[in-house]
């Protein structure tokens, strides 16, 4: 039993830790953080989002995308679309430095999903994704 306690904590800290990794290695000439990075994807995929919008994304709470919007407004990476909405409802846009960040951010998250489902079978990966749902409401659950 403590081996697979041992084995399933250690292979989630390893790959979180790694995903953090590449989140900071990656966008360091962006001086960008891995909350911020969360960001600018789910705004460049969405084309658009709230506040609201990416903290149910990105499983962060309030303050912390707030702080991250603050510093990506202020460094010239997005823009409200409207400023009469209240700031949290307001939708979010890419600026043309944002535009370039996020798509170099999706490729590389593309060229990452891709290679570690390299050694995987298609089944394999849709069985391994429907596990980790699974651990996730279950721990979900539990702290609750």
């Amino acid at each position: 039993m403590q081996e697979r306690f041992e084995t399933f904590t250690v292979l989630i800290n390893r790959i979180s830790r790694n995903i953090r990794k590449i989140k900071n290695q990656e966008m360091a000439e962006y001086n960008l953080r891995s909350a911020h990075i969360s960001c600018l994807y789910y705004i460049y995929t969405l084309d658009r989002a709230t506040a609201t919008d990416l903290c149910e994304r990105c499983e962060e709470d309030k303050a912390t995308i707030s702080r991250t919007l603050e510093y990506l407004e202020t460094s010239g990476y997005i823009a409200r679309d409207t400023e009469s909405a209240k700031r949290y409802k307001s939708p979010l846009l890419l600026t043309e430095k944002g535009r370039e960040a996020g798509k170099k951010i999706t490729d590389k998250i593309n060229g990452v999903l891709d290679a570690i489902s390299d050694g995987l079978t298609e089944e394999e990966r849709v069985a391994f994704y429907r596990s980790l749902s699974i651990i996730s409401e279950s721990l979900e659950k539990i702290v609750r």
